[in-house]
C-alpha cells in the first residue's frame, strides 16, 4: 500500500487538527467479506487473486514455497504495480524445515549519490512528493536479483516454470480491479510520465475502467529474456540502458548509472528472535526495522487486550517507544553500528523492562531511545508502499516475502526494459526512504541518511513464529511505517488472545502516524474509545487503513490462511 497520501485534514476527529506528515492511505479500504481458509498441505496468501493461484499452481505441479513465492512476486509485479515490481526490492525470510535464513534485496543508492541530494539551497528539505516523483528517489532494484539468488539455492522447479505465468498474464492481459483503478484516478504525478499516462490511461486522461483487460507486452518481452537467459538483462543489458537513460532524463534527474546495476549483490542478512510467551518471534534484521520493532511493541505493552482503553494506550505508548528505538539506532548495517555492539541489545529483556516502566497513565509528553548513538534521530520518516504474500509447502518449507516500489507506483517513471513496446514496470522511489534532512541543526549525522552504495531502512516485517520449534505461523503486512503495528495486534488478537485468524484481521486496525499520533480505523471502533484516549493526551485520527495482513498459521492437521479484508487478496491451496 502507498501509506500516507495527501489529504490530512479530511482524516480527522471533530476536535483534532492534523500533525504535520499525516496523509491519506494509499487506497480506499474495500472491506470485502473473507471467508477463513483451510488446506491440509500447502498454502498461499498474496494480494491478489491471480498471485495466490500462480503460487497455488507452482505448489501443484510439485515446486516447493521458494518456487510459488517467485511464480506468486512476479504475478503481483503485473497485477499489482502499484505496490511491487522488478523495479524494486524486498527481504524475504525463509524457513527451510532445519534453518531460518533472511535474504536483503533491497535497493541500494548510487554511487554518486549525496547526503544532500533532497535538500534545497544545501538546507531545506524538497517537498516529499516532488522528492518522491523524481530520478533522485531511484535506486538500484534488487527484486529480481533476490528470486533468483534464493531460487537457485533453494527452489525446484526450473526457473523458467516459474516465470512463465506471468509473462502468459501479460500477454492475455488482466483485468483492472477496483483499487488499481482508484489510485490511477486520483494520482497526481503519474500522467507527467509520458509512458504511464499512455498506457494506465485513455485518451481524455482518465484511468482505464473496472474492468477492462489490460496486456503489458512491455512486461513480457522483458520477462521471456529473464526466462531464458536470468536476471542480468535487468543488470548488464539492454533493460539496465533503459532504467539509466530514463533516470538521468527526468526533470528532477537523478545520479543512477550503469555500474551501480552491474555491481548489484543481495546480503543474507542476521535473522532476529525473540521469545514472547510461549512463542519465539523472528524476522529480518537490518537495515530492517518492522521485526524489531514488533517484538519491541509486544514486550513494551504486555497481553493487554486492544479492545479497552487501557491496553490501546499501552499499546501506542509501545509503539511510541520502538518508534524512538528505530527512528535513532536502525540503518543500513554496513554503514553503521548497532547499539551497545549487536542489534539484539534493542530486545534485552532488562532493557525492554526498563522500557516498559516508563508507560504511564498518560502519554508521554516526549519519547527517546534508552540507548546512547553518537547519530541524531531521523524526524522526516514517511515510508510508503508495499506487498506481502506467505507460502508453506507441504514438505514443511516456508516463504514471507515483503515487496515494495516504496510510493504508490514508485517514482512515477515507467520503464519498458528497452523493448519499445507499450507497458513496462514502474522504478522505485526508495531513496525516500533516507532522511532527508541528514544532519541535525548541531551538525551530527542521521543514522539513515543517504551515502553512497547504502540501503535505505525499511519498516517491513516478513516474520514467522515458533511454537516448542515447530514453525507456527507466516506473517508480514504492507503498510510502511505502519507495517509493525498492524503485525503486532494481529499476534496479540490471534496468538495471545486466542482470536480465530480471520477475526483477528477483521478486527479494528490501528497504526501511529508520523510523529506518533494513533490512527484508528474509521468507523470500526467502540463509541467513546477516541474520546477516553484524547483524555490521556493522544491526539487522535481516525483514516480507513488499508493494512494487507496475509497470513497462515497452523491448525491442528493443516493451516489457516487469511487474507486482509481491506484489499483484494485470497489464499489458494491444497
Amino acid at each position: 500500500m502507498r501509506g500516507w497520501g495527501a489529504i490530512a485534514a479530511a482524516l480527522l476527529l471533530a476536535a483534532c487538527t492534523a500533525p504535520i506528515g499525516f496523509e491519506q492511505p494509499e487506497a480506499a479500504s474495500v472491506r470485502q467479506k473473507q471467508g477463513a481458509w483451510f488446506f491440509k498441505e500447502e498454502a498461499v496468501v498474496a494480494a491478489h487473486p491471480l498471485a495466490a493461484r500462480a503460487g497455488a499452481n507452482a505448489l501443484a505441479r510439485g515446486g516447493n514455497a521458494v518456487d510459488a513465492a517467485v511464480a506468486t512476486q512476479l504475478m503481483l509485479a503485473l497485477v499489482e504495480p502499484q505496490s511491487s515490481g522488478i523495479g524494486g526490492g524486498g527481504f524475504l525470510l525463509l524457513w527451510t524445515g532445519e534453518r531460518l535464513l533472511a535474504f536483503d534485496g533491497r535497493e541500494t543508492a548510487p554511487a554518486a549519490a549525496r547526503e544532500d541530494q533532497f535538500l534545497v539551497d544545501g538546507h531545506r528539505p524538497m517537498a516529499r512528493q516532488h522528492a518522491i516523483a523524481s530520478g533522485l528517489a531511484v535506486g538500484v532494484p534488487g527484486l529480481l536479483r533476490l528470486l533468483e539468488t534464493v531460487h537457485a539455492r533453494y527452489g525446484r522447479l526450473p526457473w523458467a516454470d516459474v516465470v512463465q505465468p506471468a509473462i502468459d498474464r501479460a500477454e492475455a492481459g488482466f483485468e483492472v480491479g477496483p483499487r488499481l483503478h482508484e489510485l490511477l484516478r486520483v494520482d497526481r504525478h503519474l500522467r507527467d510520465d509520458a509512458a504511464a499516462a499512455a498506457f494506465y490511461f485513455q485518451a481524455d486522461g482518465r484511468p482505464w475502467p473496472v474492468g477492462h483487460r489490460l496486456r503489458n507486452p512491455a512486461l513480457a518481452a522483458l520477462l521471456r529474456r529473464v526466462a531464458r537467459e536470468g536476471v542480468q538483462d535487468l543488470y548488464t543489458g539492454a533493460a539496465a540502458d533503459d532504467m539509466v537513460a530514463r533516470v538521468r532524463a527526468h526533470r528532477r534527474p537523478g545520479r543512477l548509472s550503469a555500474d551501480d546495476l552491474r555491481g548489484y549483490r543481495v546480503q543474507e542478512r542476521e535473522v532476529l528472535c525473540m521469545p514472547w510467551l510461549q512463542w519465539r518471534l523472528c524476522g529480518v534484521g537490518p537495515p530492517a526495522a518492522g521485526a524489531l520493532m514488533v517484538a519491541q511493541i509486544l514486550a513494551l505493552a504486555g497481553p493487554v487486550d486492544l479492545y479497552q482503553e487501557e491496553g490501546l494506550h499501552r499499546f501506542i505508548e509501545a509503539a511510541r517507544l520502538a518508534g524512538a528505538d528505530r527512528d535513532l539506532h536502525v540503518a543500513d548495517p554496513d554503514f553503521v553500528s548497532p547499539p551497545d555492539t549487536a542489534w539484539s541489545q534493542l530486545l534485552d529483556a532488562a532493557y525492554l523492562r526498563r522500557r516498559a516502566a516508563l508507560i504511564g497513565g498518560l502519554r508521554a509528553q516526549q519519547v527517546d531511545s534508552g540507548l546512547a548513538s553518537v547519530y541524531a534521530a531521523q524526524r522526516d520518516g514517511a515510508e510508503e508502499g508495499t506487498t506481502h504474500l506467505s507460502v508453506v509447502d507441504r514438505q514443511g518449507m516456508a516463504v514471507a516475502l515483503t515487496s515494495s516500489v516504496e510510493s504508490a507506483f514508485g517514482s512515477r517513471i515507467l520503464a519498458d526494459g528497452g523493448t519499445g513496446l507499450p507497458g513496462g514496470y514502474f522504478l522505485n522511489n526508495q531513496l525516500t526512504d533516507f532522511a532527508l534532512r541528514p544532519r541535525d541543526g548541531a551538525g551530527r549525522p542521521v543514522a539513515n541518511r543517504v551515502e553512497p552504495g547504502k540501503r535505505p531502512r525499511s519498516s517491513m516485517a516478513p516474520m514467522m513464529v515458533f511454537e516448542s520449534g515447530r514453525l507456527r505461523m507466516v506473517l508480514g503486512s504492507p503498510g510502511g511505517l505502519a507495517i509493525p503495528h498492524y503485525v503486532a495486534a494481529l499476534l496479540l488478537r490471534h496468538l495471545d488472545k486466542g482470536q480465530p485468524l480471520q477475526a483477528a484481521m477483521d478486527a479494528p486496525g490501528l497504526s501511529l502516524a508520523p510523529g506518533g499520533d494513533p490512527v484508528l480505523e474509521r468507523a470500526q471502533w467502540r463509541p467513546g474509545l477516541a474520546k477516553a484516549l484524547r483524555a490521556r493526551g493522544h491526539r487522535v485520527l481516525e483514516a480507513d487503513l488499508t493494512s494487507g495482513l496475509h497470513v497462515l498459521s497452523r491448525a491442528e492437521r493443516g493451516w489457516h490462511a487469511a487474507a486482509d479484508p481491506r484489499r483484494e487478496g485470497i489464499a489458494a491451496g491444497r
